[in-house]
């Protein structure tokens, strides 16, 4: 074959929307309970939106990110991230009016260049949810509990919470100082992306996930030994609040997420089991994002999460996902009178609103009925010219193997019935 799909991309099989319909279920209705409105931006931005909030020396900008030139000369970028296209909406429509705190949700694709792997594709899809205008603690430990409840209600087990602080524009100055001393003698041990990042993003030193800067990162200092005092209380609040809802969690020291606007709060879920793929989602506060884009100062925090990556679990953990729904009918007919009758028939019925399939040619009944039985339908309506003599239909029930006529006669209400 000639054409297969691009490195990095999947198509989304029939046989596999159970498991992306069940998911997107579950984000939507966790977002309706704890009061999250559903917001939609484009594919593609102005390329300037990223290279300034998510940070000129990030992985993702550098080396991830698809940028095109249109045809009026505009640089574009294929979103790569949630957080940055809201935070321009919510500027952008005036969202600073509503009364806070203002509550966004989101189910988009997101573009990465990257290597591919499990759970991990060029184009994959996130969940994603965004809390504007609140600065307290119990706006993180919300988005925080809310994160780990939609797994659990999605039946995920044993998902424990990794947080962190990182500090604010005013303390981190003194914890950057303190990781570029201790590093000063090790750079010779990193790898080649880290010996740049302890000049242009020394935070990311602490994230990096080779063996040997993992070992280097063991004995670094702590992000939370610089706090302010601002953020040592905040940082201690969220804890209490966590401890407080039963809700599992560790400090991770070396967890700082891969964006540069993130503050404070950051926190990560990772499955506990054995060669799971790591991080399944996470997010943190981002309180000068909204300034930084030209609107009025707002504290924000918020959480996104890879569907792909959720589903891997969902199937490790041999969670039951429903099914989607199959025809309850199918409509099988012999003969070209039989045909237009049964055409006929399935508009009826289907504008009664019964779920149904009929065969589309004149084959075997043999035939049509093995197509039924493919598609899961319970039962059969046969339609041959005695039955249009009779002004009836034989009704097959195929999982007992039993048949019996009905009238056409008020069909809707004894289909209904059944």
């Amino acid at each position: 074959m000639d054409y297969q799909a691009p490195r990095g991309t999947q198509d989304i099989l029939p046989e596999d929307q159970s498991c992306w319909r069940y998911v997107r279920d579950k984000a939507e209705a966790i977002a309706q309970l704890y009061g999250y409105a559903r917001i939609d931006t484009p594919t593609f931005e102005d390329a300037r939106l990223f290279t300034r909030t998510v940070g000129e020396e990030t992985d993702i900008v550098t080396k991830e990110m698809y940028t095109f030139a249109d045809r009026g000369g505009s640089d574009l970028t294929l979103r790569p991230e949630g957080t940055a296209p809201v935070c321009r909406a919510y500027i952008e429509h005036g969202m600073a009016s509503r009364a806070k705190p203002v509550k966004l949700f989101y189910l988009a694709s997101i573009f990465r260049y990257d290597r591919p792997q499990a759970g991990r594709y060029r184009e994959h899809h996130q969940f994603g949810f965004e809390l504007f205008g609140e600065a307290d603690a119990p706006a993180d430990a919300e988005v925080i509990e809310m994160a780990w409840r939609f797994y659990r209600e999605l039946g995920l087990t044993t998902l424990p919470v990794q947080v962190n602080s990182i500090g604010c524009p005013e303390c981190r100055p003194m914890f950057v100082a303190a990781l570029k001393e201790y590093y000063t003698n090790r750079l010779e041990g990193l790898c080649t992306d880290c010996k740049a990042r302890y000049q242009k993003n020394p935070l990311r030193l602490l994230d990096c996930k080779k063996p040997e800067c993992r070992a280097a990162a063991l004995m670094a200092p702590h992000p939370v030994d610089s706090l302010c005092s601002g953020c040592r209380v905040h940082f201690d609040k969220l804890m209490t609040l966590l401890n407080h809802v039963g809700l599992p969690f560790e400090v991770n020291h070396h967890l700082v997420r891969g964006l540069d606007y993130y503050s404070r709060t950051v926190f990560e879920i990772q499955p506990a089991e054995e060669g799971a793929q790591s991080t399944i989602g996470g997010g943190g506060r981002y309180d000068g994002l909204i300034g930084q884009l030209g609107g009025e100062h707002t504290p924000a925090v918020g959480f996104a999460t890879g569907i792909e990556r959720i589903i891997i679990n969902l199937k490790r953990q041999n969670v039951a996902v429903p099914m989607m729904p199959t025809p309850r009918f199918f409509i099988a007919w012999l003969g070209d009178a039989a045909g237009l009758a049964a055409f006929s028939l399935t508009a009826v019925l289907r504008q009664a609103g019964i779920n149904l399939v009929q065969s589309l040619s004149a084959r075997s009944l043999k035939a049509q009925l093995r197509q039924a039985s493919s598609l899961g339908a319970e039962y059969a309506l046969i339609i041959g010219d005695s039955e249009i003599s009779k002004q009836e239909v034989l009704l097959r029930d195929l999982v007992r193997s039993t048949q019996r006529s009905l009238p056409l006669e008020g069909i809707v209400e004894s289909l209904r019935s059944i």
